[in-house]
């Protein structure tokens, strides 16, 4: 009989690790989501992005001529992207980043990074 309790507390307890586990493991998925942008038409879409700290943003040309990714306070800069290529940058510090495209400066966006905690109950 003991050898029976012992294997139903240790079911439990495997179990109640198990949900600790999943539920960290979904809390950092949350704060380390993707997020795409589009480059077409000389402009960036969307333009305006809001992200969790943690998260990766992940801008793709779909023109047929090089745009650039660069932020204004120079906190990322991209290479000259041809068409189908891709950048990304994960932002880890709270803030509003400007960025415009190097090449086409008419051409903007902007990503604001909340906290990662931002009152979420994980």
């Amino acid at each position: 009989m003991q050898a029976s309790v012992r294997n139903v507390l240790t079911a439990a307890l495997l179990g109640v690790l198990t949900v600790g586990v999943l539920s960290a493991a979904l809390c950092t998925a949350r704060a380390q989501s993707a997020v795409a942008v589009s480059i077409d038409n000389f402009t960036f879409n969307p333009e305006h992005v809001t992200v969790k700290a943690g998260s990766t943003v992940t801008w793709t040309n779909r023109d047929d001529i090089p745009h650039t990714v660069v932020a204004t306070g120079h906190a990322f800069r991209s290479k000259a992207l041809d068409t189908d290529d891709s950048y990304s940058f994960t932002f880890t510090t709270p803030g509003t980043y400007e960025y415009f495209c190097s090449l086409h400066p008419h051409m903007v966006g902007t990503v604001v990074v909340e906290s990662a905690g931002g009152g979420d109950a994980h």
